[in-house]
């Protein structure tokens, strides 16, 4: 099982779906939220995703074609 971590950032129709709940659930992936900042324009998430590498990758490949900006965190730096 893999654990990584990224940074989420949605637009205002994005924020309206409920992007990470299904991807934890269409993915088999574990969600944990560390930081996150929403409003009702834009937000951002600092989530690990934890779950088998091949399904984080897919997963990640479908939260980016919903238009989510997607970027890998290293586990050891929570800046924003």
């Amino acid at each position: 099982m893999s654990k990584r971590r990224f940074m989420f950032t949605f637009n205002e129709e994005q924020i309206q779906e409920p992007i990470i709940y299904n991807l934890g659930q269409q993915f088999a992936l574990i969600t944990n939220i560390h930081r996150a900042d929403v409003s009702k324009d834009e937000g951002w998430v600092l989530l690990d995703l934890e779950g088998n590498e091949t399904d984080i990758e897919q997963g990640i490949a479908w939260v980016t074609s919903k238009g989510v900006r997607v970027d890998p965190v290293d586990a050891d730096t929570e800046e924003r």
